[in-house]
């Protein structure tokens, strides 16, 4: 899940990114109101909650959430600021934000009005995702692939290929470019070296299929990458 972080305190900004990381969000960080607003009309980048400071250099985290309100954007905000007083929250609330943060606080809150903001989200991350004999499974980071004969093998995936092969599995046989996967799967800025991509391609692809008999990953020379929906039919389904 990527999250938009805004807060002008580096010292600060880069202590919550290391947290959320830590848990498997995808963190951009950024320092300057104007420029959090170029990334939040970026088509490319998706974002699925947000984290503003209340002050911020250029627009403040109020002016972004009217912002993104002025344009029915229901993107779940949580407002970070040392103002703790009732009208100072309301003002807040009011702006559009979803939650609001006191400073100083501790990252486990943090970390629990984030799950919170989640659970809010009008399609919740169900705990498995399935395509044909695929299923990709949140809980324990792992892909199951199931053969017609029932059998069922268990392959346990780094973070990035987990995200990559999620990523892929919710577009399936379509043709998805290196920039399109750089620009879901990377952090704004961080942009990998030009072989980084296709050799987390061939890792991937190696646990997927590691005889190479049955692969599900194509290579469309010059366009980029596509994966081919496995057939589910002889399996039987698991709810």
């Amino acid at each position: 899940m990527r999250i938009l972080l805004v807060e002008d305190d580096s010292d600060l900004g880069t202590a919550i990114k290391r947290v959320l990381t830590r848990e498997a969000y995808l963190v951009d960080l950024v320092h300057n109101g104007t420029e959090a607003w170029n990334y939040l009309e970026n088509q490319w980048t998706q974002y699925k909650l947000a984290i503003f400071d209340w002050i911020l250099p250029g627009l403040s985290g109020l002016e972004l959430c009217k912002r993104l309100r002025a344009q029915n954007n229901p993107l779940p905000v949580l407002i970070l600021t040392a103002k703790d007083r009732m009208e100072e929250k309301v003002m807040g609330l009011d702006a559009g934000a979803d939650d609001y943060l006191v400073k100083p606080f501790g990252m486990v809150e943090l970390l629990a009005r984030l799950r919170a903001l989640r659970r809010r989200l009008p399609q919740p991350q169900p705990p498995q995702l399935k395509v044909g004999t695929l299923t990709l499974h949140y809980d324990t980071c792992v892909v199951s692939r199931e053969y017609p004969d029932r059998t069922k093998q268990v392959i346990p995936l780094r973070l990035r290929e987990f995200q990559l092969l999620e990523y892929f599995m919710m577009n399936p046989n379509q043709i998805v470019s290196r920039d399109q996967i750089v620009n879901q799967l990377w952090e704004v800025g961080t942009e990998p070296l030009s072989n980084v991509v296709a050799a987390q391609m061939r890792l991937l692809r190696r646990k997927l299929d590691p005889d190479g008999n049955d692969p599900l990953i194509e290579t469309i020379y010059g366009m980029g990458y596509r994966f081919n929906s496995p057939k589910s039919e002889g399996c039987v389904a698991k709810n």
